[in-house]
């Protein structure tokens, strides 16, 4: 399987008052097509500086991240971004929030084209009907659906998304997980999942990587065996218990607390 992505020996530090800050130390990652990886560890480790790096926002200090066969060097169009809050423009309707991506990086296409791509996705997570809307007319749960057609809406090669469930209820947070399975069985992407629930990582990736406390490198990777057409009650299964158990034991090692479980 072709890896989409490469992160190979990946160092990078933030410049402070009181010196260098080494946020990444050697990072090793690859994300082959069409996967999903999930990535975690302890708060402040690098998981956000790691996003910015592979959709180019940022260069390592050393190292290189590849995206497609090509060396990331400056801000990518075939990536697509989904963030813990879904600011969206109040002064357009939901449609008009979603096909704005069509419009920077396909401007050449119709009006008609991109409403209809923009509905179909739009119908894929359940806000047909809700289309002519104002983003203050939906509910969280409802914008960050429209915030995830956003992110897909012009088929990027790699969905990043950074805790874009982390405000949300666990009942929505736990639908939109159901959406998201959905949305891949329709629209195969390439996806890095950053967040901090073990049981989000496990239920959406098909591989969970742990990262060590700052600065961070690859700890621990997690091959996810569960179905592809999981549903929630799988995380109350056994397989998937054990899976959460050795993350846990695994961010706790990166927390330098090395309890583990028999």
């Amino acid at each position: 399987m072709t890896n989409l992505i490469e992160i190979k020996d990946v160092h990078h530090a933030y410049q402070t008052a009181n010196g260098p800050l080494p946020v990444l130390d050697g990072l090793d990652l690859s994300v082959p097509e069409g996967e999903f990886c999930a990535v975690v560890g302890p708060s402040g480790c690098g998981k956000s500086t790691l996003t910015r790096l592979v959709t180019g926002l940022m260069k390592p200090d050393s190292g290189e991240v590849w995206l497609h066969g090509e060396l990331v060097k400056s801000p990518r169009k075939t990536v697509g971004m989904a963030f813990q809050n879904p600011v969206m423009l109040e002064w357009r309707t939901i449609m008009q929030n979603v096909m704005l991506p069509l419009e920077i990086v396909a401007p050449s296409m119709s009006k008609a084209d991109r409403e209809k791509r923009a509905m179909e996705l739009l119908e894929l997570v359940g806000l047909a009907g809700f289309e002519h809307k104002r983003p203050s007319e939906l509910s969280g749960g409802m914008r960050q659906r429209a915030s995830l057609c956003r992110a897909i809406v012009h088929k990027p090669q790699v969905l990043i998304m950074d805790e874009p469930f982390g405000a949300l209820d666990n009942f929505t947070r736990e639908d939109l997980w159901q959406t998201m399975r959905d949305l891949r069985a329709k629209e195969p992407f390439t996806c890095v999942l950053i967040t901090h629930d073990l049981r989000e990582s496990v239920f959406l990736g098909d591989q969970v990587v742990v990262l060590s406390g700052r600065p961070a490198r690859t700890q621990y990777v997690l091959d996810v065996t569960l179905p592809a057409d999981r549903t929630i009650d799988v995380l109350y299964e056994q397989q998937a218990g054990q899976m959460l158990h050795t993350l846990r034991d695994q961010i706790r090692i990166a927390q330098g607390r090395e309890e583990t479980h028999a």
